[in-house]
């Protein structure tokens, strides 16, 4: 019998004290907890995560909520990644399951800069100005409530690797595109698609006057609105150290995700999902040499898994994401150790209207055939 099939007795196991016990300790006693749980329980690592983590993840990368949702015998999902991953697994899950986050603390500074008061804002200013014809689209990486905004508004969710897609699917059926929280993203996607940069306007959400600052979102030609939004780690990364990168190595091959800004994507060889990324750099020839620009606990990963490449971040000293590394073994032990005992901590719940008009703005994403991403692949440089 499980130990989840037993009731629970007394109070959750408190946090202090586990971050004191050696790495050692924390890994054996993971392990113990993971065997002592089985299917019961299943652990999900987003690919930004350390190694220390990925070690206990049932499964890893970016889809993770949908693989979660096809666990029928799990009863948790244990979720590592940040807050509004943990809530997308929520939406998407089976009934009898409860999707825990280790750490509650572990947000997106990205997904915090669009909040769903400031959205509506701008949003009704929009419809004022364009009428119906607009589609809101929100990237993952974005509370439930704007997905619900979305689901509510006839738009949609997207990914890094199905944005082109969703963009398609959005014009179709609208004039114009209202997309948050992160500008990069959809301004890479959307001039990659051909729409000229003239036709692009950002929307500043903490300016005084909205109208006079956000006058470029209110003409006529303008075709995707995006929202002044970014990844704290994607923009660290500069044109600059493109140069820097290919002066040390001529052969060397830039590859950077389309959170990245502008000039960043235009000057690398190659940009795309962390999906993507991962892809490249698996079916590339022995003695390929990459400057890789995302999140250095994925680089990292892959000059692990591929030794017979050169493998380093685009920038020196890279600083991982802060959010994402609030998951650590020591919080992943507390989670398991109390859930073999029957008490589940951090649970993530989704109030019901909200899921409900989340799911739809997912739904309407997962029934797109196709990822639909452009990648500068197409674009490469010899």
């Amino acid at each position: 019998m499980s130990t989840l099939d037993l009731p629970a007795t007394g109070d959750p196991r408190p946090f202090a004290g586990y971050a004191a016990l050696t790495a050692q300790a924390i890994r054996e006693r993971t392990w113990a907890a993971k065997r002592a749980l089985g299917d019961r329980v299943v652990i999900l690592g987003h690919h930004y995560q350390r190694e220390s983590i990925i070690e206990f993840a049932d499964f890893r990368g970016v889809k993770l909520s949908q693989l979660a949702a096809g666990q029928e015998r799990a009863e948790t999902i244990v979720f590592c990644g940040v807050h509004f991953m943990a809530e997308s697994a929520d939406i998407l899950r089976r009934p009898h399951q409860t999707v825990v986050l280790p750490d509650l603390k572990a947000g997106c500074s990205m997904a915090d800069m669009a909040v769903i008061e400031d959205v509506e804002e701008a949003w009704d200013r929009l419809t004022a100005a364009h009428g119906d014809g607009i589609v809101p689209v929100t990237y993952m990486n974005s509370t439930a409530a704007l997905k619900a905004f979305c689901g509510a508004r006839g738009g949609v969710v997207c990914t890094s690797s199905n944005a082109a897609a969703v963009l398609a699917w959005a014009w179709a059926r609208g004039t114009r595109v209202f997309f948050f929280p992160d500008q990069h993203l959809g301004r890479n996607t959307a001039y990659a698609m051909g729409v000229p940069l003239a036709h692009m306007a950002e929307w500043d959400f903490r300016a005084e006057d909205l109208n006079a600052a956000n006058a470029a979102c209110l003409r006529d030609e303008t075709r995707i609105i995006l929202w002044r939004g970014f990844c704290s780690v994607h923009t660290k990364f500069t044109a600059q150290q493109i140069r820097e990168a290919r002066a040390a190595d001529p052969k060397v091959r830039v590859l950077v995700h389309p959170e990245c800004p502008f000039e960043v994507v235009q000057a690398a060889d190659l940009a795309g999902s962390t999906e993507f990324i991962i892809d490249q750099v698996r079916r590339a020839e022995a003695g390929s040499s990459w400057a890789i620009g995302t999140e250095i606990h994925l680089v990292h990963r892959l000059s692990l898994e591929h030794p017979d490449q050169h493998i380093r971040s685009l920038q020196k000293n890279v600083c991982p994401c802060a959010t994402m590394n609030r998951i650590d073994p020591a919080h992943l032990l507390w989670t398991l150790e109390n859930l073999a005992e029957g008490h589940t901590v951090n649970p993530i719940r989704v109030p019901e209207p909200v899921k409900r008009d989340a799911r739809t703005a997912l739904d309407r994403m997962l029934a797109l055939k196709g990822t639909g991403e452009i990648a500068r692949g197409a674009m490469a440089k010899d």
